[in-house]
């Protein structure tokens, strides 16, 4: 049943957002006058042509993941109306569309997800929200609902960093909470775990949830305010992308944190929230994950590696910098060796995911 529901998500939520990727592409090469010879859903083999309109064939193809565009010229400069044989604009336009489209998708998706009438929270307070069995939180006798007054003595109010920063100062030693549980204060002290301990892709240190408690009230948040929340989010995201492997390597965020997924993983997580959504008909679980996702597809296409189209933008960049164009040639070369590089990756990734699956 997991395996259904992975596929379903995989269809349903990660196939849209690369095709969408492919169509930025599509779009700006068009606009562009650029000649695109095919468009495919699905990667090659072709099962067969769907239709085929201004010179260019669409086409669906046997591997069910995602789609291509596959502009003239890509890599040769000799072929007139094709990507390589356009001015240095044309290629940068053509080249960023695609991540782009995505940025634009995760602005829509987040606005709408904030737009709908969600339960107000109480943004002053961090309360308990889910507490893992056998971990130190359920040692200490923490319950859903516990509010954190201070760790430390250090006050908590509605800060999460503050709480999660006290907690990563002091991993394998005593650590005094002040809580309170329907009005009353106590106090519980326990132990956060350090990393080896415990299994970080299912918990954390204390082993505790958190999120601000709701208020019994509901609201509609306003389109402009949801587009700034939007806005935010997209930021948030690429921000804590970057800064993962500084947290990562000053051992504030254990490995199993940070772990790289493949298809397999996004599509395990994709699924989870395709039940979650049929489960509860919160769609915000779709709309969320979908956000995310397509933020992170956006941003990790136009990192400058070869093969992707941040290194196929790193390669007009240095020509506008040395007044020609490196030989196509070496910029093939380089392209090809990057892909068969994220190939292998793509292939490890995927035997760790299926290994090691993500916990639903």
């Amino acid at each position: 049943m997991s395996f259904l529901w992975a596929v379903g998500g995989f269809l349903l939520i990660l196939t849209p957002l690369i095709l969408i990727h492919e169509y930025g592409h599509f779009i700006a090469a068009r606009l562009s006058k650029i000649r695109v010879e095919e468009f495919g859903l699905g990667f090659p083999p072709r099962a067969v042509t769907l239709f085929e309109r201004n010179g260019t064939i669409f086409s669906l193809n046997w591997i069910p993941i995602g789609g291509f565009v596959r502009p003239a010229g890509e890599d040769n400069p000799d072929i007139p109306g094709g990507l390589a044989s356009a001015s240095k604009h044309a290629r940068l336009f053509v080249l960023a569309a695609g991540s782009l489209a995505n940025f634009v998708l995760a602005f829509v998706l987040f606005t709408i997800m904030f737009s709908l009438p969600q339960p107000v929270v109480n943004e002053a307070l961090v309360a308990v929200s889910g507490v893992a069995e056998g971990s130190p939180a359920a040692v200490a006798g923490l319950e859903d609902g516990d509010v954190f007054v201070s760790v430390n003595s250090v006050p908590i109010a509605g800060d999460f960093e503050a709480l999660t920063g006290e907690i990563q100062a002091n991993l394998g030693r005593d650590v005094t909470l002040l809580m309170e549980r329907d009005g009353e204060p106590f106090t519980a002290v326990l132990v956060p775990r350090v990393p080896g301990e415990y299994d970080a892709s299912r918990e954390g240190a204390v082993g505790v949830r958190l999120s601000h408690p709701a208020t019994g009230e509901i609201s509609s948040m306003g389109v402009p305010r949801a587009a700034v929340e939007s806005v935010a989010t997209m930021w948030n995201i690429v921000y804590m992308t970057v800064r993962m492997p500084v947290d990562l390597l000053a051992g504030q965020v254990a490995p199993e944190e940070a772990r790289v997924v493949s298809v397999v993983g996004i599509s395990q997580m994709a699924g989870q929230a395709t039940q979650q959504t049929v489960n509860t008909g919160d769609i915000t679980y779709i709309l969320s994950l979908a956000g995310v996702i397509s933020v992170a597809l956006g941003f990790t296409n136009l990192l400058p590696i070869p093969a992707l189209d941040g290194g196929r933008i790193i390669f007009v960049l240095i020509e506008a910098v040395r007044g020609r164009r490196v030989e196509p040639e070496y910029e093939g070369m380089v392209h090809a060796i990057g892909m068969i590089l994220l190939l292998v990756l793509m292939v490890v990734l995927i035997v760790q995911d299926v290994v090691n699956p993500l916990p639903m």
